[in-house]
């Protein structure tokens, strides 16, 4: 009975519960363009004829062949799974940025610190976005895919996982993890180095008294979001790729890529360099859209819970 106000009543309490917040707030204000995004990264099939639809004329043809709950299949797992992950990132990096700066203890940390928080950060969080990313992957593919089962026999999350830890083994559910890492470590230290940059600079002084507008936070956490997917891009495109890969049941056929390099290098010779930036404008546009309203939520939430636990501390007394 105790747990929850205790909990909240630390800092890593409150900065956990509001990570979790803003991680599901991300998740349901973003999916669509995700499911988008990861079509248009996957290889043109032969009947393309090498055309490809744009990402307007594939969001029409998503709707009308297979409905509007094709552009959300598979958010049940990232929902659940990512407001644990984000609650972990944001409680990670605040940890770490200020372990950089124990010497500033009453101050926010300094650029360089968030950095090196955000790139520690990315690292670690991979080793659960990895398996997640690659159930999701295979959810938002299963039309595509000839090995799998009709529409309207569409497998689950749990299913999927479990199939592939039977055919591919604890290898197989982590397909992916090293470029995961590649992209996220780096990633994350330009998203949070954007967002307090960015924030300072459109709020000054914001930083230390945490009085930015509403209007603030979506526009530095768009514009975090949109800094960080360019400069990782080409490694999703790579890693959407390999993670797609999935031998059909029953039969070992060797795969299309042989590793980050063999995958980079059989993209680009066979359809161009283009490859590694398609689908960029609907990555930036999910970006944007989803990172305002991650940390948007965060910052309100955490507010939220520390005058809640400043009230509770003084009705208390």
């Amino acid at each position: 009975m105790e747990f929850w106000p205790e909990f909240l009543a630390s800092s890593w309490g409150r900065e956990f519960v509001a990570g979790g917040l803003g991680g599901m707030a991300g998740v349901v204000s973003g999916y669509p363009f995700d499911t988008l995004r990861i079509r248009m990264q996957q290889p043109a099939g032969p009947a393309a004829d090498g055309c490809r639809p744009s990402a307007t004329a594939l969001f029409r043809s998503i709707l009308r062949s297979e409905g509007l709950a094709a552009l959300y299949r598979g958010m049940a797992t990232p929902l659940a799974s990512v407001a644990f992950q984000n609650a972990m990132v944001f409680q990670v990096y605040a940890v770490l940025s200020r372990a950089c700066d124990l010497d500033k203890k009453n101050e926010p940390p300094s650029y360089k610190s968030v950095a090196l928080g955000g790139f520690g950060t990315g690292a670690l969080q991979s080793f659960l976005l990895s398996p997640v990313e690659l159930v999701k992957i295979r959810l938002q593919l299963q039309t595509l895919n000839h090995h799998h089962h009709s529409r309207g026999e569409s497998e689950g999350p749990l299913t999927i996982a479990k199939r592939i830890l039977q055919t591919e083994g604890l290898r197989g559910i982590y397909r992916g993890f090293a470029i995961t890492i590649l992209r996220d470590a780096p990633a994350h230290a330009v998203y949070f180095w954007t967002y307090e940059y960015a924030r300072e600079h459109l709020h000054p002084g914001c930083r230390k008294r945490a009085d930015e507008s509403l209007g603030t936070m979506l526009i530095a956490g768009g514009l975090a979001g949109v800094a960080s997917w360019v400069c990782c891009y080409p490694l999703d495109v790579v890693k959407s790729r390999l993670q797609a890969q999935s031998p059909p049941p029953g039969s070992r056929p060797p795969p299309r890529y042989n590793g980050i390099i063999d995958c980079f290098q059989k993209s680009v010779r066979e359809e161009g360099y283009s490859v590694l930036w398609r689908g960029l404008g609907t990555a930036i546009t999910r970006a944007f859209v989803v990172n305002g309203a991650i940390f948007s939520a965060y910052e309100l939430a955490l507010r939220f819970l520390v005058n809640g636990g400043q009230r509770i501390s003084l009705e208390k007394s």
